[in-house]
């Protein structure tokens, strides 16, 4: 009886040790940390876009302080505050040096949402950014004030 007494309090133990070595930092993670370069997705939209006239927005990629051409994948999506608009995922247009267009007639004025997906050399972002086409209504400047939509990134882990 001794011998299990003593088992079933070093047993605990032993599992809780096991555990936990399974959760020690990994001593390189620092260096791979550092080593690992993020894509940034600078979204230029012109300051007044109009309805019923093709309108450009441009994308342009860095990486490292450098320009990304022929990045591995550089997709977007848009919709419009009231749910008229919902263009599904399409792939940007590369004109060059890193830059990437969207050309689009946004059928009426309002509150639309860009949001890119973008990846190169393992870093994957999904920035979101609002912006206005035409003037907005008294209820999408109240949702942008009280919502505030915030121009995000990440490095998310989904594949392409």
């Amino acid at each position: 009886m001794m011998v299990k007494s003593r088992f079933r309090r070093v047993l605990p133990a032993v599992l809780a040790v096991l555990l936990l070595a399974g959760c020690s930092l990994n001593p390189d993670a620092a260096d791979q940390y550092h080593a690992k370069s993020p894509l940034i997705a600078e979204v230029n939209i012109p300051e007044l876009l109009s309805a019923g006239q093709p309108e450009v927005l441009e994308i342009v990629l860095t990486q490292d302080g450098k320009r990304v051409p022929r990045a591995d994948f550089v997709h977007y999506e848009l919709w419009s505050h009231d749910g008229a608009l919902r263009d599904p995922m399409t792939d940007a247009v590369e004109i060059g040096d890193g830059v990437y267009t969207v050309t689009r007639t946004f059928e009426k004025e309002g509150l639309y949402f860009i949001k890119l997906h973008c990846g190169n050399n393992h870093s994957i972002i999904i920035p979101q950014k609002p912006f206005a086409v035409g003037k907005l209504s008294n209820e999408e400047l109240a949702f942008l004030q009280s919502e505030t939509p915030i121009y995000q990134e990440s490095d998310s882990a989904h594949h392409h």
